[in-house]
């Protein structure tokens, strides 16, 4: 199914973006410092500014309270702002008070010293915020006080988030690969949202990054009219401390809190801060794709039924299936997850196979996504999305699993990358829900996602295999093709389409893919043969 809709932004917010993301830059060309030294201190800023937006209006709300309350004005109570979710902002660390301060101020110590208070009076966010900022001259930090001064206050709560967002991709793709580690593009984790539909419980996310997970988990809830802090319980496990860091504030700056592990030497592969396994309600991750010399020995202990890795242990050295089996072990009995894999982990042979074999017949994969190139700012490849259901072995689909080919459903926004429009979002996430047998949910994309559904699946629509689209498969059929959850197999293409130059291309970088993980396989098992033979010589 082919469906490229036409690239729109929101022209004043696109306007915005840019000129702020210019006064980064700028900013980076003068002080010499590299992205990742510059980048914490102006999302610093960013949040700061959200902050105090977001203090402002409280204040007035606590001033008004207070002339009518015979216990008193209660605008200087930290606890009055905290039963909001909204940050207690001491005088020296308002953003105006920054912005006011003279060229010939050592302004750099004065926005450390805020962060330092921020800190103080918000615990949650201890040991967070940069305080690097003695880095720059007066004048670059002057500039740059001035330049994000002019994000309007009127904005909205998801307005301000947008603009984080906006320059955490903005980071990623100066960064590089690197970059891409922390930060998922929002229509991906959109769409995992939509379809595990966090609407209350606990969240997990072994991997967080940045925290984009969390994020669209609550903007999830609050689109259904809930509020996201009295719903979610959020935990997270992040291997890079300043990402860590990233993550508490991204969390902030749209008024969440989470348990947070960070930095030091946790790992999620080694490590289990959080006593996850059968502990959460939803998973979402996007993990980092085929990483290798995981020290397999330190996790024989967690292999088994009811442990963390219940199927074993791959042979190969390569973590995707690892990081499966985390997500997996994670959910309690009615538990879901989505998540960002590589496509090779749906066809690897020789123990992923069986390890894939195992999870298949345990009933919990409930879909499979097929996702196009160009989605991601750091990396070209196609990816798979999965969706794992533990309640589902006792539905009516349980001997089957869904295949979505979403190749061909994209939005172009530039030259070199892709997206989802809400409308193509909403569809694909309801081609789920009449899947499993729920109604449409319109939150998402609105009367063109309905218009679609009409379109494709009848006025009333119904679930039905579409070629080209969409494949209902069972057990049965999965087995034959070698336990293959590569929606490719299964969904087939829309009668008389030909397949297109890029198709040729998608499919050629995830055979490459493929080939590179069998010839890792090859090298182990050629050394295990060499030391074999070498053992039987010396004998």
């Amino acid at each position: 199914m082919l469906w490229i809709a036409p690239s729109e932004k929101d022209a004043a917010a696109a306007t915005l973006e840019k000129r702020l993301w210019d006064a980064a830059d700028q900013f980076r060309a003068n002080s010499g410092l590299k992205a990742q030294e510059y980048s914490g201190p102006i999302l610093g800023l960013i949040f700061l500014r959200f902050a105090e937006v977001r203090f402002i209006t409280q204040r007035k709300k606590l001033e008004q309270a207070g002339v009518s309350s015979r216990r008193g004005s209660r605008i200087d109570e930290p606890a009055a702002y905290h039963a909001e979710s909204v940050l207690y902002l001491a005088p020296e660390a308002r953003f105006d008070y920054l912005l006011a301060l003279p060229e010939a101020a050592d302004i750099g110590a004065k926005v450390n010293t805020a962060m330092r208070e921020i800190e103080k009076y918000n615990p949650q966010l201890a040991g967070v915020l940069p305080k690097t900022f003695n880095l720059f001259t007066s004048t670059l930090l002057k500039e740059l006080l001035k330049k994000i001064s002019e994000i309007p206050a009127t904005l909205d709560f998801d307005a301000f988030g947008r603009i984080y967002e906006y320059f955490l991709g903005e980071f990623a793709m100066s960064e590089g690969q690197g970059g891409g580690e922390f930060y998922t593009p929002a229509s991906i984790v959109k769409l995992l949202a939509q379809v595990i539909e966090p609407y209350h419980g606990r969240i997990f996310d072994p991997a967080c990054g940045s925290g984009g997970m969390f994020v669209q988990s609550a903007r999830f809830v609050a689109e259904h009219n809930k509020n996201p802090t009295a719903e979610l319980a959020i935990y997270g496990v992040e291997k890079v401390d300043e990402t860590g860091r990233l993550c508490r504030l991204n969390l902030a700056v749209h008024g969440l809190e989470g348990d947070i592990r960070h930095g030091g030497n946790v790992n999620s592969y080694y490590d289990d801060p959080h006593a996850a396994t059968g502990a959460f309600d939803f998973v979402l991750a996007n993990p980092p794709f085929n990483v290798n010399a995981v020290d397999k020995e330190r996790l024989k202990d967690s292999v088994g039924t009811g442990r963390r890795f219940p199927f074993g242990l791959p042979r190969t050295d390569n973590a995707n299936y690892l990081w499966i089996q985390l997500f997996y072990s994670a959910l309690n009995p009615t538990g879901r997850a989505g998540f960002v894999m590589a496509n090779s982990a749906s066809d690897a042979r020789s123990s992923e196979q069986e390890l894939r074999q195992k999870l298949i017949e345990a009933r919990a994969v409930d879909v499979m996504v097929a996702v196009g190139p160009n989605m991601f700012y750091t990396v070209t490849l196609p990816c798979t999305l999965w969706f794992l259901d533990r309640g589902k072995a006792r539905t009516p689909r349980a001997d089957t699993v869904l295949f979505i080919d979403a190749r061909h459903i994209y939005r172009q926004v530039d030259r070199a990358h892709r997206d989802w429009t809400s409308a193509q979002i909403g569809f694909i996430a309801n081609l789920v829900r009449l899947y499993r047998g729920e109604e449409p949910d319109l939150s998402m994309g609105g009367r063109e996602t309905a218009t679609k559904l009409a379109e494709v699946f009848g006025k009333k629509p119904a679930y039905t295999d579409i070629p080209g689209l969409c494949k209902a498969a069972t057990l049965k059929e999965i087995e034959a093709q070698g336990w293959s959850l590569n929606p490719g197999r299964y969904v087939g293409v829309t009668p008389g389409e030909d397949v297109s130059d890029e198709d040729f291309k998608t499919q050629l970088e995830t055979l490459n893919e493929e080939l590179e993980t069998l010839n890792a396989q090859a090298r182990e098992l050629e050394a295990t043969i060499a030391a074999n033979v070498a053992g039987i010589l010396e004998a």
